[in-house]
């Protein structure tokens, strides 16, 4: 059965960032790319009224767009064309991604990110905040990274807090497909207040973290290269800032333990990191086996 990545496209740069990084991790996975614009139902609320040959109109305008798209996939890419109304562009999305099964959904970033960051757009937060299926958000610029760079690395952000099995079972399946490395990851306590004992806090911090990373690291299959990094930092930020990142390199993190069964938030110490990390980032949903009370959002606490 073939893997699928459904890939939400604008005909903007943004929209050619998420292609371009999509057409990299297919051809990495040996995945199927499903381009998708997502066009407005029948009736949704638009300033132009309701009209056939309008209709007929923006679906063959979304035809060139994507063909323009696909032009410019490596050839080695099987990639297909998805044009479908839908109450929003997340709604519609998650909808292709549950029909063809797809292993995530990546989308480009806002228009106000910076050259080599993220930013995240409305549709972006509704995706992560509703979608079933894993989603891939790509910084800005995504697009100038060469085809052959493929993927190198795997970054997986830990919590210290036991329950990230869906996020290391999502890995496992990544490395594996694409035969690259995996870095385990742990942030110290950071974001301490002024008036608490640091030292103590990080020691015993360093302890739990490489606890739960060596717990992390026996879970994945043999034969997977398992890089393990503790980063400090004063804050969640600067110690992401602080982090080497390859071109080909993905970063993987987990929802939010407020997050429903099989559904993606995005918690407070990811959206911190995500402001540093210049890599995409791949945001899995936590599993229905996973208790209410455990995280796979590394370090999460709801603050």
């Amino acid at each position: 059965m073939s893997r699928h990545i459904v890939v939400g496209y604008t005909a903007t740069k943004q929209g050619r960032d998420a292609v371009a990084f999509a057409a990299r991790l297919a051809q990495a996975i040996g995945a199927v790319l499903d381009v998708t614009i997502i066009l407005p139902a029948a009736d949704r609320s638009v300033i132009t009224p309701p009209s056939g040959s309008y209709d007929r109109y923006l679906h063959d305008q979304a035809q060139k767009w994507i063909a323009a798209a696909i032009d410019k996939v490596p050839t080695d890419v099987v990639a297909h064309a998805q044009i479908r109304p839908a109450e929003s562009f997340a709604e519609g999305l998650i909808e292709i991604a549950d029909e063809l099964d797809a292993v995530c959904i990546v989308v480009g970033p806002a228009d106000s990110a910076p050259r080599g960051r993220h930013s995240l757009g409305s549709t972006t937060t509704e995706l992560l905040h509703s979608s079933d299926v894993p989603v891939a958000v790509v910084p800005r610029g995504a697009r100038k990274v060469a085809a052959s760079t493929g993927i190198t690395r795997i970054t997986v952000a830990i919590g210290t807090r036991p329950g990230a099995d869906a996020l290391v079972e999502a890995t496992a399946a990544l490395a594996q497909a694409a035969d690259v490395p995996v870095r385990l990851l742990s942030l110290l306590p950071v974001d301490l207040p002024a008036t608490a004992d640091t030292a103590a806090i990080r020691t015993a911090g360093s302890t739990e973290a490489e606890h739960v990373l060596a717990e992390a690291q026996a879970e994945l299959p043999d034969g997977i290269r398992i890089d393990v990094t503790v980063a400090e930092g004063d804050s969640i930020e600067d110690a992401v800032s602080h982090l080497d990142w390859e071109g080909g390199e993905i970063a993987m993190v987990g929802s939010s333990r407020l997050a429903q069964p099989k559904r993606l938030f995005l918690g407070s110490t990811a959206a911190k990191m995500l402001k540093e990390i210049t890599v995409p980032v791949i945001v899995v949903p936590r599993t229905t086996s996973e208790p209410i009370t455990s995280s796979t959002d590394p370090e999460e606490t709801e603050r």
